[in-house]
């Protein structure tokens, strides 16, 4: 059971997401109801830690044995989902990740996986172009110049809160 649920004010989301480096490119992906990038990962199950719940869905979303390198972010964000019009408040724990030679970039700029029937679309970003992409979260179009070496806390709110 994913840790997520709804309430007449919005939806809470716990989440992970893996970054992924290479030769100063990101992956990022695309699924075919979202008109945003985003980074790879997913929601974390029930008892599930978090390291564990990154490298299951990188094993759904990309069928990709990854090695978790060391945690980035901690983010508290405050959003609107564009596909749905639904108000979040979403935990997401990032962390950097160590992919297997065959999906780095020198292999293909793009490719496509299939998960639950779903085609989820990846791409090797190179840090110059994130800014002109319309990502979530947004905050790693410029954070990725500078990965921190320890954990940090990131908000970023797109809601008016009271």
């Amino acid at each position: 059971m994913d840790v997520t649920y709804s309430t007449s004010e919005g939806r809470f989301n716990y989440r992970v997401g893996a970054v992924a480096v290479d030769a100063g490119r990101l992956l990022v992906m695309r699924d075919w109801h979202c008109p945003y990038l985003y980074l790879p990962g997913g929601k974390v199950e029930l008892h599930e830690t978090a390291e564990d719940a990154v490298l299951r869905e990188l094993r759904e979303e990309m069928q990709a044995e990854a090695r978790i390198v060391r945690p980035l972010w901690l983010s508290q964000a405050f959003f609107t989902e564009d596909a749905s019009g639904e108000r979040f408040h979403e935990l997401c724990l990032y962390f950097l990740v160590s992919l297997p030679d065959s999906l780095l970039p020198s292999h293909g700029e793009t490719f496509s996986r299939e998960e639950n029937g779903r085609r989820n679309s990846f791409f090797w970003l190179p840090f110059e172009q994130l800014e002109r992409e319309y990502l979530h979260p947004s905050f790693v179009k410029s954070a990725i110049f500078n990965l921190p070496e320890h954990l940090e806390l990131v908000s970023e709110s797109e809601l008016l809160l009271a």
